[in-house]
């Protein structure tokens, strides 16, 4: 699996390539990623990747142009072509599931954009998808892509400590799209809070049970779209349902 990134600011990325527990990804050779500064392919004494907009107004729109010499670089450098992806706030916003995708895929090529857009010629002729974190705006794509970077890196086979971490996560199939329930560790005391008894009584069936009905109480106030979409894709079971009725 490879990402290649055309980016401004390549060395954003060098902290996040070479620490914490998703660098396993790179040290096994699960992902590969190359990144690729857009200036070494503008033109001029200046290196210039961007010009104001036509029509007027705020900002500098990024040139088509190099952005395109420097795609037609990077595509010829995989072993063969791979989609597109354009962070931009006119794009699907991401989810578990294009990452699980994403993990299972070859990779891709990132643009991160900068400034106040991209030459729209570009996106319509080289852009495959485009994805957004939400509905807010950063000031580039770099953070965009690294949050997709993670997310694909700790799905990866022995990047987590334990295997099975991933599928109790948030969002996950293994919670059916649920948000995970609350975790608790030592002391079973703190602060006059106690641990939930049934994590304590080591009755494995009560505590599925009560890790269950939390997830479900927890998506059912906070994200009340996750049951709906549960339900319709027929993921809840009639216990499920049993204790959903009990919240109302």
């Amino acid at each position: 699996m490879r990402f290649d990134i055309i980016t401004l600011f390549p060395e954003l990325f060098d902290p996040w390539l070479s620490a914490g527990i998703t660098r396993r990804a790179y040290q096994y050779g699960l992902m590969e990623v190359q990144l690729h500064n857009l200036r070494g392919h503008a033109e001029g004494n200046y290196r210039r990747v961007d010009d104001r907009p036509f029509g007027g107004g705020p900002g500098m729109v990024m040139l088509a142009e190099p952005l395109t010499k420097c795609l037609q670089h990077v595509q010829l450098l995989r072993t063969k072509p791979g989609p597109v992806i354009l962070f931009s706030p006119v794009g699907r916003r991401l989810d578990q599931a294009q990452i699980q995708q994403w993990a299972q895929s070859e990779g891709a090529v990132m643009i991160c954009g900068r400034y106040e857009g991209i030459d729209q010629r570009f996106i319509d002729a080289q852009v495959d998808v485009q994805i957004s974190l939400g509905d807010f705006v950063l000031s580039g794509g770099e953070i965009a892509a690294l949050a997709l970077l993670d997310a694909v890196a700790r799905l990866q086979p022995g990047v987590l400590g334990d295997a099975e971490s991933h599928i109790q996560d948030s969002f996950s199939l293994g919670l059916d799209g649920l948000l995970d329930c609350p975790h608790y560790t030592r002391p079973e005391s703190w602060q006059g809070r106690e641990v939930p008894a049934p994590l304590l009584s080591g009755n494995h069936a009560l505590i599925e049970r009560w890790r269950r009905q939390q997830s479900l109480a927890l998506t059912a106030r906070l994200r009340p779209e996750l049951i709906a979409q549960a339900r319709m894709q027929g993921r809840l079971s009639p216990q499920d349902e049993e204790f959903l009725a009990t919240l109302h």
